[in-house]
């Protein structure tokens, strides 16, 4: 399974993008997905989890209340972020984690084997 982000670019603070993450395989139903970051200078961080049936999201407390994380039922993932502030200015990854069950996404960046190349998101102030 290969992994494609996109939807990144350059946003005002406030404004609003949504990633989109597609698998090279026919269906992702079976892995949970989640998104991380990367701003500059800083180390990769977990931003939202989807699990495989979508029953359960995480977010991190960077996200709650302004990012929304989903899934369809094919090979698509999807990142919405609205408030956008500069402190979000990142590069956005996509990854996804085999499960043999609909479980609580994990956010640890260690446990995905799975990533995209990922997508830049520039929020100017």
């Amino acid at each position: 399974v290969q992994l494609q982000a996109s939807g990144g670019g350059l946003v005002q603070a406030g404004g609003s993008l949504s990633l989109s993450c597609a698998a090279s395989t026919r269906t992702l139903n079976a892995y949970s997905v989640a998104w991380f970051r990367q701003a500059p200078g800083k180390e990769r961080e977990f931003v939202a989890g989807i699990s495989r049936r979508a029953d359960y999201k995480r977010y991190a407390d960077s996200a709650k209340g302004r990012f929304t994380i989903s899934r369809d039922n094919g090979n698509m993932a999807y990142l919405q972020m609205i408030g956008l502030k500069p402190e979000d200015t990142a590069v956005y990854y996509c990854a996804a984690r085999y499960r043999s069950r609909d479980d609580i996404p994990s956010n640890r960046m260690d446990e995905f084997n799975i990533w995209g190349q990922g997508t830049l998101v520039t929020v100017s102030s």
